[in-house]
């Protein structure tokens, strides 16, 4: 068993390097379907972010009555955080917390600072700033716990009908770039795909010589398959080391400039982060489309083959019948008198 399994390791290496041309060509093109996919995975984090960022923005306010204290207050928050643990945050702003912010914001328009002081105490009342998901239904539900519930009385309003549209124009958006993401993605990989099942063709389709005589020899057909299954793995591992180089090269070129655009967003700190991740990405995805490519193609030649040599047997039987029946007939006459007519 030992013995084969390294004959089969030799084979492999010994095509590899005979067919050199045919063996970069399969890598090369590996490489670009691995980085089509790598560059899916960068696609993802980026929208991600955004999308997380988008979501940031987007709030329901509660605001309380005036005089609610504040422990009354903690205590509804932390009510809300039981009833609906998709709640990604929920601050609290007392009233001086609310006044500081609008003068920060509007410290350079007198009209409003003029305003604020002829009424002459604080106008503001204390909220709790709900962020979730961004679906609009879990707004609006918590929205309703608040304003029906037992927390009704403490609150004096949700503004989730003002930001209503706003919510749903931006979970739209975001949910149709993650459909976008995934369908460009499918597509993308299936087509890479295809190209390398072609490539690897063609390195099997130049050992069709060395695999018929491996069949009339009586080699098994795992015999067969194992020298292309290994180079399947040898054109995964040299594309994978060539893409984890190029992945990390180009991720610390672009993020000074991706950090112009999106100021929160280190795409050389997300290669790190997610370098295990990538690795797992790569070498898994690579070996497995050679591996994969090479039993399809193989497969369907051994069949073909199969199916040519059973019709050629069957029409060597069918020529050989038809030249001995003659001669048995020829032989079971042979001494008989001839007629002669009058």
């Amino acid at each position: 068993m030992f013995t084969n399994i390294a004959r089969v390791i030799k084979f492999a290496f010994q095509d590899f390097a005979r067919n050199k041309g045919i063996s970069i060509a399969a890598i090369f093109v590996l490489i670009v379907t691995i980085m089509v996919v790598t560059g899916l995975f960068f696609f993802q984090g980026i929208t991600s972010y955004l999308t997380s960022e988008i979501q940031n923005k987007i709030d329901i306010t509660a605001y309380f009555e005036e005089g609610t204290l504040e422990e009354d207050i903690l205590n509804v928050k932390n009510e809300i955080l039981k009833i609906s643990p998709d709640i990604k945050n929920i601050e609290y702003i007392s009233q001086d917390q609310a006044f500081q912010i609008f003068n920060e914001r509007h410290k350079d328009n007198p009209v409003l600072a003029k305003a604020l002081e002829q009424v002459g105490s604080n106008p503001f009342l204390p909220s709790l700033n709900i962020i979730t998901n961004g679906d609009p239904l879990q707004y609006e539900q918590i929205s309703d716990i608040l304003q029906t519930s037992d927390f009704g009385k403490l609150i004096d309003k949700v503004d989730f009908n003002q930001k209503k549209d706003t919510i749903e124009k931006v979970y739209s958006i975001t949910t149709n770039i993650n459909k976008f993401g995934i369908l460009a993605g499918a597509i993308l990989i299936l087509v890479a795909m295809l190209v390398v099942f072609n490539t690897i063709k063609l390195a099997v389709d130049s050992s069709k010589e060395e695999l018929g005589t491996m069949r009339i020899v009586g080699a098994s057909n795992w015999f067969i398959r194992g020298p292309f299954i290994i180079q399947g793995v040898i054109y995964g591992f040299f594309a994978f080391i060539f893409c984890i180089l190029i992945s990390g090269l180009f991720a610390y070129l672009l993020s000074p400039y991706l950090g112009v655009m999106m100021p929160g967003f280190n795409m050389f700190d997300y290669f790190l982060t997610n370098f295990w991740i990538l690795v797992l990405i790569q070498l898994g995805f690579g070996i497995a489309v050679g591996i994969i490519s090479s039993l399809i193609v193989v497969r369907k030649y051994l069949i073909l083959r199969d199916r040519l040599m059973v019709g050629h047997s069957s029409l060597e039987a069918g020529i050989l019948v038809r030249v001995q029946v003659p001669q048995h007939q020829s032989a079971q006459f042979r001494g008989r008198p001839r007629r002669v007519e009058s």
